[in-house]
């Protein structure tokens, strides 16, 4: 396959581009930090090209992504992991909007230009790594848990937007737990789970198509007894 993954230098992007590479795929990994995806490219060079670009700088994303596209050829596979949140229970706009401004500004722009990648190709598939936290609203991270709600609901409207076009492209929202990346933060944490093995659970999910799927697997329990739960009782938590 012809691979494309955003966010692939740290955490769960990172885990999913060796898993994929070593089994020999071409793969274009795109991140913020050269230094950091020279060293990926570095561990299997033949099989990967690198591009660095923000995905809040939608100029150099867009770049960043055609190139890619045209030294491949076609794209099977893209893979959006890039993310941030940061604790913010005193509700500092200035903590906030680095998390706005990448998980959904960014992160739409993303989104829209694989979607209409896929669209003139005729074919592919979009996965998009959101998280459990998006669920339900968290006092201790508000903009984090409201923008992961966001990328839920666009993930749901581009899997009906394209199943009412009859087209062939598949839209996969993968939901992790906690996973042990820079972007578990806090104390009491607890199912946290080691980045190699959410990324081999993401990949059996992308190749059976589905349409969205909870990492580890013991996370959708939690995330049925989180979403029935009333507010009356949420909020006491």
């Amino acid at each position: 396959m012809n691979i494309i993954i955003i966010g692939a230098t740290s955490g769960i992007g990172k885990a999913l581009f060796l898993n994929y590479a070593k089994q020999g795929h071409h793969i274009g990994i795109i991140g913020r930090r050269t230094h950091l995806l020279e060293e990926l490219r570095q561990q299997y060079p033949l099989n990967t090209m690198t591009a660095t670009a923000d995905i809040t700088i939608f100029k150099e994303t867009s770049l960043a992504i055609n190139n890619i596209q045209k030294a491949f050829g076609s794209i099977d596979l893209a893979i959006v992991c890039a993310g941030t949140g940061e604790l913010n229970p005193l509700l500092n706009f200035d903590i906030e909007r680095p998390t706005i401004d990448t998980n959904v500004l960014g992160w739409t722009f993303v989104v829209d230009t694989l979607y209409g990648l896929f669209h003139q190709q005729g074919n592919g598939h979009l996965v998009a790594i959101t998280s459990v936290g998006g669920l339900r609203g968290e006092p201790m991270s508000p903009a984090y848990s409201a923008t992961k709600a966001y990328q839920i609901n666009y993930m749901e409207a581009l899997r009906k937007k394209s199943f009412k076009d009859g087209s062939r492209i598949t839209v996969t929202d993968i939901r992790p737990g906690l996973v042990e990346t820079a972007m578990a933060k806090g104390d009491g944490l607890f199912w946290v789970m080691p980045a190699n093995k959410v990324a081999r659970q993401i990949s059996v999910a992308i190749s059976k198509k589905k349409d969205k799927a909870y990492v580890t697997k013991r996370w959708h329990i939690l995330a049925f007894v989180n979403k029935s739960l009333p507010f009356s009782l949420y909020k006491r938590m």
